[in-house]
């Protein structure tokens, strides 16, 4: 039943955007210039005010692909950091480790759905997307395949957009009020977009399917259009990688 799907948010994490050094060249991300990343940030107890935007105190660097109205809140499961710590470099993961905001426990992709509405504190969310990880998570934890291995895995975590805004916490529970489009959950969403690149009716499927964000659905209603996939490169191996 829809009353009894819960998650806790474990941890909350905010940050705004830092630039980040060059990296050695013995660095296996092969990079060697300055970036920009609002990856790092602190977890905290605090009350947070949840705009329509973001979080008060966070931030993105590449407003062009991250952020906004149908990715103002990052989400990922607690419960992947365990087949992530068995990844060299990876073994002591922090809450936030993968820079999401919010670090949940209870519900994975395979559970939850695209629409998806949830009520957290004084706020209610939505799901709108899987998250797409990029070159940054890879560079940020210096292992270079890491972002093409969070796609492929499905391991991906999601995006929120902001219903309604409001004060949300660490340690409070996500419950779902509304599934409106049961056929679309995260992981269903992840193998149309990442794997079944072929198939183009799924494409315009999940393209139609109104809670799902503005770009998914201009990028699958492309493919469905042309047969052609999206170039993933840059987005997963960034400028130097």
């Amino acid at each position: 039943m829809i009353a009894d799907l819960t998650a806790t948010v474990l941890s909350l994490q905010v940050g705004l955007p830092q630039q980040m050094p060059s990296l050695q060249a013995s660095d296996h991300s092969g990079s060697r210039q300055e970036w920009t990343t609002g990856f790092l940030k602190k977890s905290t107890a605090e009350s947070i005010w949840l705009g329509a935007l973001n979080l008060a105190g966070d931030g993105q660097a590449d407003l062009a692909n991250h952020g906004g109205l149908d990715k103002a809140v990052n989400v990922y499961p607690h419960e992947h950091y365990s087949y992530w710590s068995q990844t060299p470099g990876l073994t002591t993961l922090p809450m936030g480790g993968f820079g999401e905001n919010f670090t949940t426990q209870g519900l994975v992709e395979q559970d939850v759905c695209i629409g998806d509405v949830f009520q957290l504190g004084e706020a209610t969310v939505q799901i709108s997307q899987p998250r797409q990880p990029c070159w940054k998570l890879a560079r940020y934890w210096r292992i270079k395949d890491l972002a093409l291995r969070v796609q492929e895995t499905g391991r991906t975590g999601w995006y929120f957009r902001v219903l309604r805004e409001g004060h949300v916490q660490a340690g409070k529970q996500l419950v779902l009020r509304k599934r409106p489009y049961p056929r679309w959950t995260v992981s269903a969403a992840n193998l149309v977009m990442h794997h079944q690149v072929q198939d183009l009716q799924a494409a315009q499927d999940l393209a139609d399917c109104e809670a799902l964000s503005l770009r998914w659905r201009e990028k699958l209603r492309k493919r469905a259009l042309t047969g052609a996939p999206e170039n993933t490169d840059p987005r997963l191996n960034g400028p130097e990688n």
